[in-house]
């Protein structure tokens, strides 16, 4: 999220509360604390009155969580697709009610048959991509971004962890500008969900140079996710599996991993990092 909309933020207070808590400390008694929680509730992503995913989120920034989820899923290929959204509290949790084209609802209908008609784990070795994996253009090499920036950056990314810094529980997703500056950040307790509200952002700012960075592992969701909306470059803190790497280099997106203060490690497509 970007500086400017700090304001319509919800309150760090709503999205974590307090609990007691017994804290151990070695040669020390038991004592009661007050320990900082944060909260997390049953979000359903509802597309033309039909129930699509239900995700366990973080209960802020949901419309961004919604568009952004709706891109990276290829629901949608565009913002415009979406004629309008309503958060609704339910007695279990939340639902984002979403009015889709028609378009591209009759295409998640297609969708939703195809998913029911598989059976098995689903993923079974890197020679089953194409049945895994949404379809990806590969990516043009329009993006550079100088390594010596990326300390800057990774020194910002707490700042857009407004619950995390409380709770020690939540993920963050932010967008370097080319400079090594953060533009905006979302966090959650899950890392795909944090990027899906930063991918939702992107997409209505004027956000088009610079990369991803998140604060969690990539996995190959978090590269799909990311290649979908257009993302050439996506940095992680922690390591990358296998996969993420495997579809990266299909996708032509550069995928570094173990993002730290003076070193990272690029998996693909290095070219771009000068």
């Amino acid at each position: 999220m970007k500086d400017s909309e700090a304001e319509s933020r919800p309150p760090v207070n709503e999205t974590a509360g307090l609990h007691q808590a017994q804290v151990w400390q070695r040669d020390n008694l038991h004592h009661a604390q007050a320990d900082w929680l944060a909260d997390e509730v049953p979000v359903a992503l509802v597309y033309n009155g039909i129930s699509h995913v239900v995700m366990m989120a973080t209960p802020k920034d949901l419309e961004a969580f919604a568009l952004g989820f709706s891109l990276s899923e290829g629901i949608i290929d565009r913002p415009s697709e979406i004629y309008g959204m309503d958060v609704v509290a339910t007695c279990n949790g939340i639902e984002v009610q979403i009015e889709l084209s028609s378009r591209r609802f009759m295409g998640l209908k297609e969708q939703r048959r195809a998913m029911a008609g598989r059976t098995g784990c689903g993923v079974c070795g890197v020679e089953q991509l194409e049945q895994i994996g949404k379809p990806i253009a590969p990516l043009p090499f329009t993006q550079t971004f100088a390594l010596e920036n990326l300390d800057t950056a990774l020194r910002q990314l707490k700042n857009y962890q407004p619950v995390g810094q409380k709770t020690g529980c939540t993920h963050a997703a932010a967008w370097i500008a080319p400079e090594g500056m953060l533009t905006g950040g979302c966090e959650d307790v899950g890392r795909h969900v944090a990027l899906d509200k930063l991918l939702g952002y992107r997409s209505q700012q004027a956000w088009q140079q610079g990369a991803v960075l998140v604060s969690s592992r990539a996995s190959y969701e978090m590269v799909q996710k990311s290649a979908m909306c257009g993302v050439e470059i996506l940095f992680a803190v922690s390591a990358a599996t296998r996969l993420a790497v495997e579809v990266a280099e299909r996708s032509n997106l550069t995928l570094v991993g173990f993002s730290k203060p003076g070193r990272a490690t690029i998996y693909t497509h290095p070219q771009r990092l000068i």
